[in-house]
């Protein structure tokens, strides 16, 4: 059984390069969503996978499919410098302008992908993702921005950890907080990127938060959470692309392969939830103490 659901359909082409596209997106976002989590910064990245939308829509119309991946980092790294510029001006709040740029560059998207013929058709494609038609020049491009991206990481790790835990002592042994600010956006927007060919502009949102949540419900280590978000990242893309083909090809339940992955990554959260109460419950009775008992 965990054969045939597991192993079987990714003997298929498309599927195995599906599989993969997951694996490396799934793996990536739960690394970087790490990062989003500790430093609360999960409506920033929401706003950012909006923003990516037009990006998204232009490179389409101008070159096809092919042209999806470079409108998208156009995009990304244009509200990536936008963001930290708007987000460092006292004058201007924060949330206030997040919410100003999520809904701007979203209904330009919207409104160029309204003029085209297949409108209703081309505007679910570019919102939750074409997983199944991915290619191997796709694929190629998602390794390419999973590398720089974990390069990048390595290069940054101390100066991102002293600007995410303590900002002010960061600040005052040297390091440019604005400049770590823009390098986390353009990271989440490189993340973006790789994913929204995989499951669109709005379910990339549950790549980046759903496997750090998960896994900061288990444990609250940093050397445990990291790689066991990217494991739960990797593994629900695993489990949602499997249950879809098997609910499709074997039960006559169409499901959609993005909404399926998301599904699987809130069911791995639940049960780290779970297991995270348990051993919270465990460790709380261990520490209460035993009163002797009182002789009559």
């Amino acid at each position: 059984m965990l054969h045939r659901l597991f192993v079987e359909p990714f003997t298929y082409p498309f599927m195995a390069r599906a599989l993969a596209e997951l694996l490396i997106c799934g793996t990536l976002a739960g690394t970087v969503g790490v990062v989003i989590l500790l430093r609360r910064l999960a409506f920033m990245t929401d706003a950012l996978t909006h923003t990516v939308f037009p990006g998204v829509v232009v490179g389409h119309l101008l070159s096809g499919d092919s042209g999806i991946f470079w409108g998208a980092l156009a995009a990304g790294l244009l509200t990536a410098i936008l963001l930290t510029t708007l987000t460092r001006r006292r004058e201007v709040a924060e949330d206030t302008a997040l919410a100003v740029m999520l809904t701007s560059f979203f209904a330009v998207g919207v409104v160029m992908v309204s003029r085209q013929t297949g409108y209703t058709a081309d505007l679910t494609a570019f919102l939750f993702g074409r997983i199944l038609t991915v290619t191997e020049a796709q694929l190629l491009q998602s390794a390419v921005v999973a590398a720089l991206v974990v390069a990048l990481l390595a290069v940054l790790r101390r100066p991102l950890l002293a600007r995410t835990f303590d900002p002010e002592g960061a600040r005052a042994v040297g390091y440019r907080i604005g400049l770590l600010d823009l390098a986390i956006n353009v990271v989440v927007a490189l993340v973006v990127v790789a994913s929204v060919r995989a499951v669109g502009t709005v379910l990339v949102i549950a790549l980046l938060i759903v496997p750090a949540a998960a896994a900061r419900a288990v444990s609250d280590r940093l050397v445990v959470i990291v790689p066991l978000a990217a494991l739960i990242g990797a593994l629900g893309g695993w489990a949602g692309l499997a249950t879809s083909y098997e609910a499709s090809i074997n039960h006559g339940l169409r499901l959609a392969s993005g909404g399926t992955v998301v599904l699987a990554l809130v069911a791995f959260h639940l049960a780290c939830l779970a297991a995270g109460t348990a051993r919270r419950h465990r460790r709380c009775t261990a520490m209460v103490p035993v009163r002797p008992a009182v002789a009559p």
